[in-house]
């Protein structure tokens, strides 16, 4: 269940990349392929892009489709500009969760020629010159220095796709270790699922309590907890609920063995989740 993540700025030729991936994969090898795309999710990129709530929310069904589509056998590719490095980093926890490699691919090129070819699209498929601009400055480029872009596979508009290598770091490879926190462990009480449903309602509880006095840029201390919960914007009760709920899901996969840990565990992913 391997998953490659393509990224790059508008117009970079990334679906190509991925559709000549694909078929080198689907005609050498036995597994299917499944591409996860701003297209497959419904994404309006003009719209999308333009507002950074709904960019945020967008990324979310990203990735939540891509983790439906990880199985033992199918090789998922998510085409999409990925251009955050932070969200390139929960992608690799995604993969460290369930124990699959990854490798990502950098469609490089100069940004006129991109803009060149987003003004020769339908007009209907363009991005507005606005908001194309604004893609290529926010673009993060990946580093293989970092373990979330590692391996790494930088395309000049000119190369030609490394296939065989490509394969060989998404089949070869062994998947990177998972953290402590979310490693398969036997439970250690009968009432885990209870603490963990107790715990996570107190610090949603406890977050929704503060934000009646507190302002974007605070850090809210939550009982139990070594971290504090950055708060980089007023969250709602919904949006909690679902990453509470999201939270419980991961977690009773993977239990852990001291219920102590599980306040700081969910402060931390709520960290990376509501940024």
């Amino acid at each position: 269940m391997p998953l490659v993540v393509l990224c790059g700025i508008p117009c970079c030729g990334k679906s190509r990349r991925v559709e000549e991936l694909k078929n080198h994969i689907e005609s050498t090898t036995d597994r299917p392929v499944h591409v996860v795309s701003d297209e497959s999710v419904g994404i309006d990129k003009n719209a999308v892009y333009a507002d950074s709530r709904q960019e945020k929310d967008a990324r979310a069904k990203l990735k939540s489709a891509t983790e439906k589509k990880l199985t033992k056998e199918t090789v998922v590719i998510l085409d999409s500009l990925n251009y955050i490095k932070g969200y390139r980093y929960e992608l690799f926890c995604l993969i460290k969760l369930l124990q699959t490699p990854h490798c990502v691919i950098h469609c490089d090129i100069n940004p006129p020629v991109a803009s060149q070819w987003n003004q020769e699209r339908e007009l209907s498929e363009q991005y507005t010159q606005e908001i194309f601009d604004g893609l290529v400055m926010r673009f993060e480029a990946p580093d293989s220095r970092h373990r979330w872009d590692c391996p790494l596979f930088t395309i000049q508009t000119d190369d030609e796709l490394p296939c065989q290598d490509i394969c060989d770091a998404i089949f070869h490879r062994k998947a990177p270790p998972p953290n402590a926190s979310t490693q398969t462990q036997p439970l250690s009480s009968t009432n885990f699922l209870h603490e963990l449903d107790k715990i996570t309602q107190e610090v949603v509880n406890t977050l929704l309590d503060a934000q009646k006095t507190a302002v974007p840029g605070d850090h809210i201390y939550i009982p139990g907890a070594a971290d504090k919960i950055y708060l980089s914007h007023v969250v709602s009760a919904p949006e909690l609920r679902r990453h509470r709920r999201q939270f419980i899901t991961y977690t009773k996969m993977h239990p852990v063995d001291d219920t102590a840990k599980l306040a700081n565990m969910f402060v931390q992913y709520l960290n990376n989740s509501i940024k």
